[in-house]
């Protein structure tokens, strides 16, 4: 993370992964054909866009305007270590998904706990946690989605 200097740029890069989440589970939530992830990924997709309107109003308290928000425009550096590779996500299969979609929340929360010692405002250290321990919940509800796929299709046919 030292490529990021300041607090700002540290939660301008958590609001670019965001945005980034929403976007894959709105896409997640469209490919699948199972209702139930695509109600979690639509849940997900949800959630995300309540931690980037949370990131924002950090920045905001920091007397800091925002603009905009557009791809083009996002010179923000992109932390390799916290970067899924999803250029093949329409090529997996529900179980790639799951797996996929487990990965994306671990980075995500290793991207938190990492950014906490970068800032010594108590009130933000705060919301980093409770973000951090948001994902680890998204992880864990993707790893029992995970879980009861194995055990179904594990399960003898009658």
């Amino acid at each position: 993370m030292t490529n990021l200097d300041s607090v700002e740029d540290l939660l301008r890069a958590a609001i670019g992964r965001e945005i980034e989440a929403n976007v894959f589970y709105n896409l997640l939530s469209q490919y699948t054909d199972n209702p139930q992830l695509r109600e979690l990924c639509s849940e997900f997709a949800v959630e995300e866009l309540e931690h980037k309107a949370r990131l924002e109003l950090e920045i905001m308290k920091l007397g800091i305007t925002l603009k905009p928000y557009t791809a083009q425009s996002n010179t923000l550096p992109r932390p390799l270590d916290y970067m899924v590779d999803m250029t093949k996500v329409m090529q997996l299969d529900y179980e790639g998904l799951l797996m996929l979609a487990i990965q994306k929340e671990k980075a995500s929360f290793k991207l938190y706990i990492d950014l906490i010692p970068a800032v010594t405002k108590q009130s933000l250290r705060d919301v980093l946690t409770e973000l951090a321990e948001e994902e680890a919940g998204h992880k864990i509800r993707f790893e029992l989605e995970y879980e009861i796929f194995k055990a179904s299709k594990n399960k003898p046919s009658k």
